[in-house]
């Protein structure tokens, strides 16, 4: 499976891979049938930009398994979850899209793995960023939101940020029309407090 190629505009130099590293325990006494290995998959850093190793349920290790019993169903069902998280990066595109809608063009987006988008908003005569970071595992996981003042700055001279919100109400079969609509309601609030926070010194 060439990972490289099911990804459109791939900025990616060298293939990407994922490997199983397999630690077999060894002990004094001889056993008939040897314990079950430890098992660990290990990518390259530029592959959590689509599938994270780290989400992976790797299928069990059965007492007496040798490898080559083992690895012909976890590459089918490597396979699958790649071919998955390849796919949502088409969901996160057209949820981007979505979100264009109530906020305009955004400002700043990731164009290959949609990873990221930063919409410029106004509640008033206030003006901010709205930076999401949307995970590999959308719709599943909700998008993280940190608004960015485009007017106050600390006293480091930088933008002030408030926190990052990952905690509002979210449901994964809604239409990524409905989603975007929900998050506008959500900064409709939170822009409003985002302000006073702004204007209080409270933010960072």
């Amino acid at each position: 499976m060439n990972i490289n190629k099911m990804v459109a505009c791939c900025p990616w130099r060298y293939s990407q891979k994922i490997f199983l590293q397999v630690v077999y325990p060894v002990g004094r006494k001889y056993m008939s049938a040897p314990s079950a290995a430890r098992l660990k998959l290990v990518s390259s850093p530029e592959l959590k930009a689509v599938f994270s190793i780290d989400d992976v349920k790797l299928p069990p290790w059965l007492d007496g398994m040798c490898l080559a019993e083992y690895l012909p169903n976890l590459e089918e069902y490597l396979g699958k979850q790649v071919l998955e998280a390849v796919s949502l990066i088409e969901v996160r595109r057209h949820f981007i899209e979505a979100l264009s809608s109530p906020f305009g063009r955004p400002v700043e987006a990731d164009a290959v793995f949609c990873r990221k988008a930063t919409f410029l908003a106004a509640s008033g005569v206030f003006t901010f960023l709205v930076h999401l970071l949307i995970p590999t595992q959308f719709p599943k996981q909700q998008p993280a939101i940190m608004l960015q003042s485009s007017q106050h700055f600390n006293s480091q001279m930088a933008p002030m940020k408030s926190r990052v919100m990952s905690d509002y109400p979210w449901s994964p079969r809604w239409e990524t029309s409905l989603m975007a609509e929900r998050i506008c309601e959500l900064l409709a609030d939170e822009a409003l407090n985002f302000k006073r926070q702004c204007s209080e010194g409270q933010v960072q």
